[in-house]
């Protein structure tokens, strides 16, 4: 069993995308999207829109990390050879031995082309078969369809819904729960997502 070490550089790849650590310097390559794509963060509990909400949400994605919390990765699409977005683990639980998976943001061009699953196989593989996770748990607003039904697509299970839990841009919001744990992995989770994912290649490659 691996221990989640917060210091090293992590960087977890196959043929389609890259999710290498996200740093600093990683501001002027996403602020395309800030700039010119706010609609991304509509449900985002910490939007990114703009140079100093961008900013701010990268001191607080960096900051995570140093506090051993959350490793935030940036995401490169091999496929058009650009950054395509951003997703995260947080809310690391040593003692329960869990994190959650999100912060997730693709830009417009990016989404709807199969990235997500390729991200979301490699962050479970990582979580599940290199950490030993027990539980890998998802959350948004319970107003976001479209990324309700991106994690269902990917084998999660809906626990329930957390009314009025936490703050939002606009007030507050309540957050639908999801999971997948270890021995649903395992037991065919992986194996389901990993066909979607050919079948996806397969369309995406015509």
């Amino acid at each position: 069993m691996k221990t989640f070490n917060f210091l090293q550089e992590y960087i977890l790849e196959n043929e389609r995308v890259q999710l290498r650590p996200l740093h600093d310097s990683d501001l002027e390559a996403i602020l395309y999207f800030a700039d010119n794509e706010p609609e991304i963060w509509t449900f985002s509990q910490q939007s990114a829109n703009g140079l100093k909400n961008l900013k701010t949400y990268l001191s607080t994605a960096l900051n995570g990390r140093k506090a051993k919390t959350a490793y935030p990765f940036i995401v490169f699409d091999k496929r058009t050879q650009q950054i395509a977005g951003s997703t995260r683990f947080y809310d690391f639980q040593k003692t329960h031995n869990t994190v959650q998976l999100g912060y997730t943001w693709y830009g417009k061009n990016f989404q709807g082309t199969g990235i997500n699953k390729e991200c979301k196989m490699l962050m479970l593989q990582f979580a599940f078969e290199e950490l030993n996770l027990d539980r890998v748990e998802f959350r948004a607003d319970a107003k976001n369809t479209r990324s309700i039904a991106a994690m269902k697509s990917i084998g999660c299970t809906v626990e329930g819904i957390l009314r009025n839990n936490c703050a939002a841009p606009n007030g507050r919001r309540d957050s639908i729960v999801l999971s997948i744990l270890k021995d649903e992995w395992f037991g065919g989770v992986k194996e389901k997502l990993k066909a979607k994912i050919e079948k996806e290649r397969i369309t995406y490659s015509q």
